[in-house]
């Protein structure tokens, strides 16, 4: 074992530890189960998320020590529960990933990461998943599910061959849109909206860019521009509410120079 292996392998044992002692002594930690844990889970995901959005390495470091705290806490509840260890959990993924990846753990031959993400998706079918989409949790969020979707159908071929491809599909589905808003049918124009923002979100793939970031991103330039406004009129004695659309536009301009 190496210097950094024996660092890493007492670092997480002293977390096995305070977590058992945690479980045992702290009225707070004792009284949770899986459930009341869930949406705290959540919360730390999407806070490990913004900070990966803004780069914030430190942030990134501080919430993988809170996910790593839920992980091992679910894994000390389904020890007392009798249902697996913590061993068995490690072993299990240690397994999976062996048996995933015959490029390196065995004798096939692969190219490029399209060729793992193919390998992978067969390997997946063979395990017993029904549909090549399996795997994609009903509760992700639209945008994350539509990529992966798409990500998935490709490793069978289902896919467009060029982004120029994909941007005919886009302007196709924005025309389908007009006509369906023309004609006024609310469901009708729900579906078509829904169609191009799954066109939109197939051709950010083929540029190679995160639609689900994309969008935080621009999320977070409307906000810091917004309150930018708010802070410009609030300096002139004045409030967004009580202006024009026009005077609240020049506001707007005037914070894209700054932000």
């Amino acid at each position: 074992m190496t210097t950094k292996q024996a660092a890493i392998s007492e670092a997480f044992l002293k977390m096995v530890t305070i977590m058992d002692e945690l479980r045992e002594q702290c009225p707070w930690d004792r009284k949770q189960t899986i459930h009341t844990l869930r949406p705290l889970s959540i919360e730390e995901l999407y806070e490990l998320a913004d900070a990966i959005t803004d780069s914030d390495w430190k942030g990134i470091k501080e919430e993988l020590g809170d996910l790593f705290l839920h992980l091992l806490f679910y894994a000390k509840i389904g020890e007392e529960q009798g249902q697996f260890t913590l061993t068995e959990v490690l072993d299990g993924i240690a397994a999976k990933l062996i048996h995933r990846h015959p490029h390196i753990y065995g004798d096939v031959k692969v190219n490029n990461e399209e060729d793992v993400k193919r390998n992978w998706e067969q390997l997946k079918l063979k395990e017993g998943k029904k549909s090549i989409l399996s795997g994609v949790p009903k509760s992700l969020p639209a945008v994350v599910k539509a990529t992966r979707l798409q990500e998935k159908a490709k490793q069978i071929g289902f896919e467009w061959d060029t982004k120029e491809q994909v941007w005919e599909k886009v302007e196709e589905e924005m025309g389908e849109l007009k006509e369906s808003v023309s004609e006024g049918d609310p469901n009708k124009i729900q579906e078509e909206f829904g169609d191009l923002m799954f066109s939109l979100i197939n051709y950010a793939r083929f540029l190679q860019i995160d639609a689900e970031n994309s969008l935080e991103l621009t999320n977070k330039k409307f906000m810091t521009r917004f309150m930018g406004m708010e802070e410009l009129a609030k300096a002139e004695g004045k409030k967004l509410e009580e202006m024009s659309l026009t005077e609240m536009d020049e506001l707007w301009n005037r914070m894209k120079k700054i932000k």
